[in-house]
């Protein structure tokens, strides 16, 4: 009599997990001496704009926005819990940073208002960025810079996840003839198959 041989399906092991449904960096947030005076700063440096908070809040704060992002103002209850204000401005500091596409205009409108900033010089692969940095008027750090002159290069095979989903302009240009879509959490393999494929249709699209 013979031996059964049973044969067990292998599995790579468990699947991975999801990719997490992030969108885009919603608002930061920062503990202030004087709401009033932190809203008027980023209205009149930065060109924020006021925006209604949820009336649930029962403690003084106010909501700015633009650029696609948002800043968040909480008065402080003592001074213990904001930051020392810092004489010396220092690109290494924690910062919140904005592209910006004309840094000298931005430089004269400081100068005009009497803030303070350095500037400092990246290179790479004879790229140059150029930053400026000042600090609101609890002491945080802001850097505008022209970053974007520096490609994103991914150090793993998975593509980069642009901020697109939530704004009807970039999503048209991401989802439009020449720009495809990868699937959330696309790695490896699966990414340049994507990318061929749209490679293909636009080589057919601009042969017809």
């Amino acid at each position: 009599m013979g031996l059964e041989i049973v044969e067990e399906e292998i599995t790579g092991g468990a699947a991975p997990p999801p990719p997490l449904p992030f969108l885009s960096l919603n608002h930061v947030s920062f503990v202030v001496r004087s709401v009033s005076r932190s809203v008027k700063f980023y209205e009149d440096v930065l060109g924020f704009i006021s925006i209604k908070r949820p009336s649930s809040f029962k403690f003084h704060g106010a909501w700015l926005y633009n650029h696609g992002i948002g800043i968040h103002l909480l008065q402080c209850n003592s001074l213990d819990e904001v930051p020392k204000k810092k004489g010396i401005i220092n690109p290494k500091d924690n910062h919140i940073s904005f592209q910006c596409s004309d840094l000298y205009l931005l430089k004269r409108k400081l100068e005009e208002m009497g803030i303070e900033y350095v500037t400092a010089v990246v290179e790479d692969s004879g790229i140059q960025v150029d930053q400026l940095f000042f600090h609101d008027p609890d002491g945080y750090m802001v850097e505008i810079c022209n970053c974007d002159n520096f490609p994103m290069i991914p150090l793993s095979s998975c593509p980069l996840k642009f901020p697109y989903l939530n704004n009807p302009i970039l999503s048209s240009l991401y989802n439009g003839k020449g720009y495809h879509k990868l699937p959330l959490g696309s790695c490896g393999a699966e990414a340049e198959t994507v990318i061929m494929e749209a490679l293909v249709t636009d080589m057919m699209d601009i042969s017809f």
